[in-house]
């Protein structure tokens, strides 16, 4: 293990690996009924972030539902409250916690991006 796999995240929140949180993004999401969720290592690819999730949605406030939970498990968990960028209308959703980004996509708007191709390099684990 790398040691940016062991990294943490702290700042008075509870502690938790970089690929621990990742995971908990994706069951956040799978709780929400999210589908082709995904987890990329992006450790030896990308300087800004060890992991990306991926997961797709069927419309708007299922987007919205998955957003949530997730913050919501950050906040039971005591860790750091992250940040959100788009809209669920928009078809995409970045939830940015530093070390993982977590993209919630519709399902049309993923396919167009194509992400997973984009990143096409990296481990990927599926939930």
């Amino acid at each position: 293990m790398s040691a940016r796999h062991d990294r943490v995240s702290g700042g008075g929140c509870q502690n938790i690996n970089t690929l621990a949180k990742a995971r908990l993004i994706a069951q956040a999401a799978s709780a929400r009924k999210a589908h082709d969720i995904k987890i990329l290592d992006l450790r030896r690819l990308a300087n800004f972030t060890d992991y990306f999730v991926l997961a797709s949605g069927d419309s708007a406030p299922q987007l919205r539902a998955i957003t949530d939970q997730v913050v919501q498990d950050f906040r039971a968990k005591k860790l750091r409250r992250p940040r959100r960028e788009g809209s669920e209308r928009g078809g995409w959703v970045l939830i940015d916690c530093g070390d993982v980004i977590a993209h919630i996509f519709h399902t049309t708007t993923r396919d167009y991006y194509q992400l997973e191709n984009l990143w096409g390099d990296a481990p990927c684990e599926t939930l």
